[in-house]
């Protein structure tokens, strides 16, 4: 009887192991999104992940806003993140389902890589140049 139980327990402990490492591996999705990021900190009680949100304008001046709270695990990618903030960029971002605790991150967007854009598209064939920051034009 012990031993049935035992073999219970390891089964269900493999297969819990099993969801956990299919759920981080696979992504439900995953894409762009471009806007500027806002606000982003390291944060959690025991597990510490990095937490960010970025605000999504779809044109210039534009008063709606539409938020993307997103998570980063990579640290380079965080120090990627802290450099061009308040800058306009476009995040790629995986999304994870099926991730049962908030160990992992608050989000089930996962940034894996962030870019910096030179300019904003108005509509197709149409651009405005983003401008240079008064740091950056000073050392052209």
């Amino acid at each position: 009887m012990r031993l049935k139980i035992a073999l219970a327990v390891v089964a269900l402990l493999l297969l819990v192991t099993a969801w956990f490492v299919f759920a981080w591996h696979w992504s439900y999705s995953e894409g762009e999104r471009a806007g500027w990021v806002q606000k982003f900190s390291r944060k959690g009680w025991i597990c510490k992940t990095w937490e960010g949100e970025q605000a999504l304008v779809s044109l210039p001046g534009s008063s709606t806003v539409e938020k993307f709270n997103f998570t980063v695990h990579d640290e380079a990618t965080a120090q990627a993140i802290n450099k061009v903030m308040g800058r306009r960029v476009n995040l790629h971002y995986e999304e994870k389902v099926g991730l049962p605790t908030s160990c992992f991150g608050e989000t089930r967007y996962f940034v894996t890589g962030v870019t910096l854009v030179d300019e904003i598209s108005l509509s197709p064939g149409i651009v405005v140049p983003v401008p240079l920051s008064p740091a950056s034009a000073a050392s052209q």
